[in-house]
């Protein structure tokens, strides 16, 4: 279905029609849009999709903002996606860390993650003022964005402002590495090498 729609060159009318329709008719249009950036990014991209995205990441509607973190997360693990997630949305991103709803902040956590793969997008979020927000997402053991903010942490670790910030929360890394999932176990794990990394 995705490549159907991507062969019938609809993304830019589905676009486009995020910015008219009904909330109820968004949250379709989001999901279809995330299935279909799994596959291909380029026609959103140029169809000055985060634009629009980065405004749904402030709606009123928690279901809105958490489809559109999702969908930038789609768009972010595609390598020209990932440059403009880094330069427009970081901030945006980076203040719903603290959304009162656990699926938004999951969402942004990961688009975060995808982001911070590139060094700008980790300057971007060290300047934004990530780690405080990212710290209280792994110290809560329910987080549902805890793993994302494990990784995100690792990466910011990798810049010396980010490892200095750090070096004084290693007891918060600690605490995963009794964690029942062997993921955030192993995360923690590698972020504790990351942060006590000496140059």
């Amino acid at each position: 279905g995705a490549v159907g729609i991507l062969h019938a060159g609809l993304i830019p009318s589905l676009v486009f029609r995020l910015k008219t329709e009904l909330d109820g008719i968004q949250e379709l249009i989001l999901d279809t849009l995330s299935n279909c950036l799994r596959v291909e990014a380029s026609e959103a991209l140029a169809t000055d999709a985060v634009t629009v995205l980065k405004e749904k990441l402030t709606h009123s509607s928690v279901a809105i903002r958490s489809k559109a973190a999702w969908v930038l997360l789609e768009i972010g693990t595609h390598p020209e996606g990932k440059s403009v997630v880094c330069e427009e949305v970081i901030p945006v991103l980076v203040s719903l860390l603290e959304d009162t709803d656990p699926e938004v902040q999951a969402g942004a956590t990961a688009a975060l993650m995808f982001a911070t793969v590139r060094p700008q997008g980790r300057f971007s979020a060290l300047g934004a003022e990530a780690i405080p927000p990212l710290l209280k997402l792994v110290a809560e053991e329910t987080s549902k964005a805890r793993l994302s903010a494990i990784k995100t942490l690792t990466m910011l670790a990798e810049l010396p402002e980010g490892r200095r910030t750090l070096l004084d929360h290693t007891d918060t890394f600690q605490q995963c590495l009794n964690d029942p999932c062997e993921a955030v176990k192993r995360a923690a794990e590698i972020a504790i090498s990351v942060i006590k990394w000496k140059p």
